[in-house]
């Protein structure tokens, strides 16, 4: 086999030839015409060049596949595997995950399970290192990861750096142990992300001090335009619960564009399935005005080169020839997508078929028992309390909340948090506003990012009903109604994911989230997700945790 220098000079043909079409220069910002040839999975030329196999575009274009620079796998609710079936054919050829959702359940065996689980996807699945387990020292969750538990996993390849420091709090009060996890990383050249809500002034000119270059938590454009003003890379997040493209449109200006990344966070199967990944962004940020290369740009070259992954985000030479074929980059239509010169996916033939990775049984056995709590009472969900209350209210399309005190409940719900790693037994007690449930109770263990067992709901029976049912099942959702079951999804992985297929959840979920809107909640929000989101006490204004409520 030539080398790839003999191909480029053209002595030699290359493995694959791409002719007749047009590919986006992300360089120079141009959509320009030429024969691109790919030999050993990278691309070698362009110009003019002949092939052992040769493929003629008919005036299409091709343009770097996508690379989501942060998410949870977990929120997909599926198995890794399953996730990669289900973001390919929308393009996405790489994602940096942060696994801090199963790490605050299991420790390092969640680490360990999430590597494992990624191995030799087609998918390239690269790992930040949770910075926040638990996320606050306040929270009751399933492990503790010191700094020097993270250390070795500095050395591993696919981990690009440390995930999102939440505890912002910890950084301006230079936390020992936090500053430890920060200057590790900084020592291996790899990547600190930030989660800097309403971080603005003095106070994040502290935290960018520290060493943290990134940002996915910007919703106004005032706050987004500041952070990147004293440097910090800007992730525009559109995803499930949280969704803030709408107001950050100012970023895709050419000026700013370069700095900005498109992230999801958080993607529920359904999203994925109707709605798409990345290439969902990037269609509503060009239906909003956005340019489409720059757009394209933020979604693969800018994530590549922040992470510092130098052969991959390009349809450039020397770059792993990693791509989409679209007939339109308004449309984003994705015809084709190659990993490294080879089809992984078409519309006309779907997804190449692969092999799931192989995880030890010992490892996969404890990440599947991670309940350790009592079975539920009615009368654990009374509550002794009155007027003036002190609420949680919920923001549409955000996951921030507002403190509210009310002389009455109307509108509201009742909200346990049930302490559900080392049978503390402790419960954590308030009221949700603009939920909207008006029968029955929900419960789920997913609850960012202790993931305790919560639930929501009218009536102390149902409330029991739903919680224990996610209890028996090792973890979940459910639904109950006037003293029965009426819905349930088990997640067994950790009590966040599973190993079903990416359309027999979302059936599931549809099933579930339909059923929920009947019984009153607000379809104006995701009924598990926003839910899951009320317990996250680094997110403004007020949270409910285990121990009661938490305002920052």
């Amino acid at each position: 086999m030539p080398s790839k220098i003999k191909t480029a000079l053209g002595t030699h043909k290359a493995e694959l030839v791409l002719k007749n079409g047009k590919y986006l220069n992300v360089f120079t910002n141009e959509l320009l015409e030429g024969t691109i040839a790919i030999h050993h999975g990278y691309f070698v030329g362009i110009g003019d060049y002949e092939g052992i196999e040769e493929i003629d575009l008919q005036g299409k274009t091709v343009i770097p596949s996508f690379i989501d620079g942060h998410i949870h796998l977990e929120s997909s609710i599926v198995s890794p595997y399953e996730f990669a079936c289900s973001v390919i054919p929308h393009g996405t050829t790489a994602v940096i995950a942060d696994p801090h959702e199963i790490a605050n359940v299991t420790g390092t065996d969640g680490l360990d399970y999430m590597l494992k689980s990624t191995e030799d996807l087609p998918l390239d699945v690269f790992m930040m290192l949770p910075s926040c387990v638990p996320a606050t020292p306040e929270d009751e969750n399933g492990a503790k990861l010191t700094h020097h538990e993270l250390v070795p996993y500095l050395r591993e390849k696919r981990v690009l750096g440390l995930g999102e420091v939440m505890n912002f709090v910890g950084v301006l009060a230079e936390d020992k142990e936090l500053m430890d996890k920060i200057s590790s990383t900084l020592a291996y050249h790899k990547r600190v992300d930030g989660h800097a809500p309403n971080l603005v002034g003095n106070e994040i000119n502290a935290y960018i001090t520290a060493g943290i270059t990134s940002d996915h938590e910007s919703i106004t454009e005032e706050e987004a335009l500041e952070k990147l003003r004293k440097g910090m890379w800007v992730m525009i997040r559109e995803g499930t619960a949280a969704k803030n493209l709408s107001s950050l449109m100012k970023l895709f200006e050419e000026k700013y564009h370069f700095r900005c990344m498109l992230v999801t966070d958080d993607k529920h199967p359904g999203e994925l399935k109707y709605h798409g990944h990345l290439d969902y962004i990037i269609k509503k940020a060009i239906s909003l005005g956005a340019d489409p290369i720059f757009a394209i740009k933020m979604a693969s070259f800018n994530t590549a080169k922040y992470f510092r992954l130098p052969e991959v985000g390009a349809i450039g030479i020397g770059y792993k020839a990693n791509f989409i074929v679209t007939s339109d980059i308004n449309k984003l239509d994705i015809l084709e997508v190659y990993k490294e010169g080879e089809k992984i996916y078409s519309k006309a033939q779907g997804l190449r078929a692969f092999m799931k990775p192989a995880v030890d049984k010992s490892l996969l056995k404890r990440v599947q028992s991670t309940f350790n709590v009592k079975e539920l009472s009615p009368s654990d969900f009374i509550f002794e309390d009155k007027p003036p209350y002190t609420v949680i209210g919920l923001e549409d399309g955000q996951i921030t909340t507002k403190k509210l005190i009310l002389e009455n409940l109307e509108n509201c719900t009742k909200l346990a948090v049930i302490e559900r790693h080392k049978g503390t037994g402790h419960i954590g007690r308030s009221y949700l506003h603009g939920y909207g449930l008006k029968e029955g109770a929900l419960a789920t263990s997913i609850a960012h990012d202790s993931h305790n067992l919560i639930v929501a709901g009218t009536n102390e029976k149902d409330m029991a009903l739903a919680a224990n049912c996610v209890r028996n099942n090792e973890g979940g959702l459910a639904i109950a109604l006037n003293g029965r079951i009426i819905g349930e999804l088990p997640l067994p992985i950790a009590g966040l994911m599973c190993e079903r297929n990416t359309d027999e959840v979302e059936e599931i979920m549809k099933a579930l989230k339909e059923q929920a809107y009947s019984q009153g909640v607000s379809k104006n929000i995701d009924p598990f997700m926003t839910l899951g989101f009320v317990s996250l006490p680094v997110i403004p204004e007020i949270r409910l945790t285990t121990k009661g409520l938490v305002e920052l």
